[in-house]
């Protein structure tokens, strides 16, 4: 496994990155981060270390608002523009590219996949499916636009995904996967676990989804 740093540019400004390459294979997964967080959010960059481990390259990255240090997120074009141009460069070095993320970052993923970029499958750490106390505002419509293979690793105590929700809104996507993780809120965390235990599933869920994708 071997890390790489870089800047990636657009008309739009330069971030920062973090390529994390596998010893062997050309499958990536893009990554952008929550809404609260950062390409460095201790969980996302033990989540990708992990899957490079396991011969699953992942690429994080700052939107911009995160690569200033300011705390409200960039409006939802820029955010797009961004992960696109991650997500482009990295397809460059990439035989299979997957996208997705942990929360916005993920949803910002699904925005370009459903708008027609091309990926092999979609990961969500935590669908915010809706603000928290607010689930008649479902983020739901570009979903069932989707036709690739999705994976939602979701919390049950998560409160931006309702369960009851979360599942009806699964139903009616075919390519879908759920992989609950009992008792973890939208950070993933999970009372009486270590973030070490959590992880190792999240990437074995993830990588198991993986290796049964079609090629």
């Amino acid at each position: 496994m071997r890390t790489e740093t870089a800047a990636v540019e657009w008309e739009g400004g330069r971030v920062s990155a973090v390529w994390h390459h596998p010893a062997h294979g050309r499958t990536y997964l893009v990554l952008g981060h929550g809404a609260g967080g950062t390409m460095f959010t201790p969980e996302l960059v033990k989540f990708s270390e992990a899957l490079a481990g396991r011969g699953i390259g992942a690429v994080r990255f700052n939107f911009p608002y995160a690569e200033a240090r300011r705390r409200a997120p960039d409006r939802q074009p820029v955010l797009e523009a961004c992960y696109r141009v991650v997500a482009e460069q990295t397809a460059r070095s990439a035989d299979r590219l997957l996208v997705g993320g942990r929360s916005m970052g993920g949803r910002i993923a699904s925005h370009l996949v459903a708008a027609g970029f091309a990926a092999a499958g979609l990961v969500f750490l935590s669908y915010p499916l809706h603000p928290p106390g607010q689930p008649d505002r479902l983020r739901d419509k570009h979903l069932y636009t989707i036709t690739v293979p999705m994976l939602f690793l979701q919390g049950t105590r998560d409160a931006f995904a309702r369960p009851q929700l979360l599942q009806r809104t699964l139903v009616r996507l075919p390519t879908a996967t759920l992989h609950r993780v009992e008792n973890a809120d939208h950070g993933l965390r999970v009372p009486g676990r270590s973030s070490d235990e959590v992880i190792a599933e999240l990437v074995e869920a993830t990588v198991s989804w993986i290796e049964d994708l079609p090629r």
